[in-house]
Formats: structure tokens, sequence, C-alpha cells
């Protein structure tokens, strides 16, 4: 993780591209939702932090230090009435795969990742792979029916429309499973985690139905305002 980060490198391409750590999400009990994307280097924006939050009501807010059209809500925010939030995150590791998300005043989240046999099954498949694998339709769509079966996840779509009407394609290149997970998110305690009645979505994008962490990159397409949905302007709060 410390070698993506101190020295990140994009995938070739001239579409919009990401290169990043995150928990792909992770669902809880109570029918709240989280993940996160921690991004050292995009074509799109400074390096940026981003939380998602879905609560049970599945109103999605999406949580930035860079404004909306800088981050994450940039392909996703049409599928909430929510604004945008540009704020502060922390993301501080406790331990070899044990890590501290933060949004001062609002979320204190730990998450501890592990290796299994799934997860490294998955690592030496993505290992074979060449780079244009990563951006070929049909080698995605075998990929994602791989990891659900692997990781038993639900459905997996790695290429697809994003909400906001970009195509995209995603590159998990190593995969943990949460172990353990604790959130409290203004002041409530999220509880246990465990999956959705129904899976959550943003638009093709199906969101895991049980913790993943991911090292990936990833293309989506170019920003055309006549085709493309404009992110919402994001508040701010200190």
């Amino acid at each position: 993780m410390a070698a993506l980060l101190a020295n990140p490198v994009l995938p070739s391409g001239d579409d919009e591209r990401f290169v990043g750590f995150g928990i792909m999400g992770l669902p809880f009990a109570n029918g709240h939702y989280l993940a996160m994307r921690q991004m050292p280097a995009t074509t799109y924006s400074p390096p940026y932090v981003s939380v998602w939050h879905r609560d049970p009501s599945c109103n999605w807010t999406f949580y930035a230090t860079t404004p909306g059209q800088q981050s994450c809500a940039r392909y996703f925010s049409s599928t909430t009435p929510n604004d945008a939030v540009q704020c502060d995150i922390d993301v501080t590791w406790t331990g070899p795969r044990t890590f501290l998300v933060e949004i001062p005043g609002r979320l204190e989240w730990t998450v501890e990742l592990q290796s299994t046999r799934a997860t490294r099954l998955m690592g030496k498949i993505s290992g074979r792979l060449s780079e244009s694998a990563w951006t070929n339709p049909v080698m995605l769509h075998r990929l994602g029916r791989v990891a659900r079966r692997t990781l038993d996840v639900g459905d997996v779509k790695l290429t697809g429309r994003a909400p906001n009407g970009q195509c995209y394609s995603m590159a998990p290149k190593q995969v943990w499973l949460a172990a353990d997970s604790q959130a409290v998110l203004n002041g409530r305690d999220l509880g246990p985690s465990g999956p959705l009645l129904r899976q959550a979505r943003l638009g093709d994008f199906r969101m895991p139905q049980r913790g993943i962490g991911m090292v990936g990159s990833g293309h989506f397409e170019t920003f055309d305002p006549d085709r493309h949905l404009s992110s919402q302007g994001a508040l701010s709060f200190a």
C-alpha cells in the first residue's frame, strides 16, 4: 500500500483514469452501507479521498476532500438527491492491514483486512492478465463471474455505465476481505456488517455484498457535457 501511495502509476490511455486503494464496499446488517476510495493519482483531479454512505432508505451521500466534479461524484452523483460534500477525510494505518477512516465530527470507521485462499486466487488470476485485458469487456465480464463465485460478493460488474452516463472499466489487481469492521456515524454505532436484503447498485456498478478491499486502477469515458450529467455542487463543512 505504501508503495502505491508513494509512486502511483496510471494505466495508459487517453480517457479519464485513476489508480488507488479502497474499500469497494461494506454492507451493514441494518441497511447502512459504506465505501472508501483513496486516489493518489487521477487524470481528472488532484489526489483525493472519498467516502460513500448509503442510509437504510437507499439515499447516498458522497464525501470527498475535493469538489464534486473532481471526485467520485463526477460519475455517481445523479443517483442521489444529496449534494456532494467536500470535507477533511483522514486515513490512518494502525497496523499492517488495519486502518481508520475519519471524517472529523461525523465518522470513525475501522477496517481490518485479511488475505484468504479466495483473495489470493483472484490475485493470481489478475497477475496473469495483460494490460490490454483490463479494458476488454469480454474479459472483464468473465473475471466478474469468477469474482462472484470465488468471493461470494453477489453480482459483479467490472465494466458498464456509471449513473452520470460515462462508460467505465475496473481493474482489481489485489483484493482482500474485511475481517472486521466497526463504524460510528454521527454518534451512532452502525453495528455488525452483513449483506443487504437487495444488493445495492449505482448504474451498472454493483456494490459487493461483503466487505472487500482492493488495490487497482480504472478507466472512465472522458466527460462530455452534451452526453453526461454533471456532478452537483459540493457543500463544504469544517
